[in-house]
């Protein structure tokens, strides 16, 4: 029971902006071809890492697109189990991008914790509105939803299709790497793209986090007018770039904004590449 008032505190402090963090953590990020791989659903940073106890039934969506096309993954979804609360499963060779998407829901916030939150986040289009509208002092009422994607390579790397990796797969907001990070070149950065609505997303911030080591960011970067970061980062262990954005939703009498989370994973053998 202390562990738990703790952790519970140590939620409200650090608030949304941290603790909402969600992605998509594969037990191994390189699989053999015809293997399965389990996974865990992941919230949170630091000591308030945890498997996230979203319930199965807002997920919507779990599915993996590789280079011969879609599999739907959501059969191997058991939320909640001992140890893991996905097992993956891949008949092809190649690099697959694993996706998935929940329904919305909502959240209110006080005003000073929802202020600093969208501070925190960059979220401008929420903190424009509170101002024209003066409302800043009001609470904070999100109607929100998460997108995750997971980059997972089955077999060895070889040069058949990646679109699936460098293009969008037409999520509500999506992060997109415009090269393959497994193909690049020690001290080579990554180029990444945000698109929102499937448009890029300039003003959006992007956070780099080495999950071997989670406190805190890595980097932040705000993407650039065509949506656009780059990231320079060891090329080993596990990684997650995450990114929030939000717009105001006038016909709702629960919610003020529609808010979006989405986060991408990926990660690389113990042995630099």
């Amino acid at each position: 029971m202390r562990r738990l008032i703790f952790v519970l505190a140590g939620l409200a402090t650090v608030g949304p902006a941290s603790a909402h963090d969600f992605w998509l953590q594969p037990r191994d990020f390189r699989v053999s071809l015809g293997a399965s791989v389990s996974a865990t659903l992941q919230v949170g940073h630091g000591s308030f890492r945890q498997r996230s106890p979203i319930p199965a039934g807002r997920i919507t969506s779990l599915r993996s697109i590789g280079p011969k096309g879609v599999v739907d993954q959501r059969s191997g979804l058991h939320v909640g189990g001992p140890e893991e609360d996905a097992e993956l499963q891949f008949s092809e060779g190649g690099t697959h991008v694993v996706v998935l998407e929940t329904d919305d829901t909502t959240i209110s916030l006080p005003a000073t914790r929802f202020n600093d939150y969208l501070k925190a986040e960059g979220l401008t289009p929420a903190i424009r509105r509170r101002e024209q509208t003066d409302t800043a002092d009001k609470p904070g009422r999100e109607l929100y939803s998460r997108r995750a994607k997971s980059i997972v390579q089955v077999g060895p790397l070889d040069s058949g299709s990646r679109t699936q990796v460098t293009e969008p797969v037409g999520l509500t907001l999506e992060i997109v790497t415009e090269r393959n990070p497994y193909l690049l070149k020690p001290a080579e950065s990554l180029p990444v793209r945000v698109f929102y609505d499937g448009q890029p997303l300039p003003g959006a911030l992007l956070k780099l986090t080495d999950l071997d080591a989670d406190d805190r960011p890595l980097e932040s970067q705000v993407t650039d007018s065509a949506g656009r970061a780059e990231f320079t980062f060891p090329h080993r262990g596990s990684w997650l770039l995450n990114v929030v954005w939000t717009k105001p939703i006038f016909a709702s009498r629960t919610a003020d904004y529609i808010t979006t989370f989405s986060s991408l994973s990926f990660g690389y053998p113990s042995q630099a590449q």
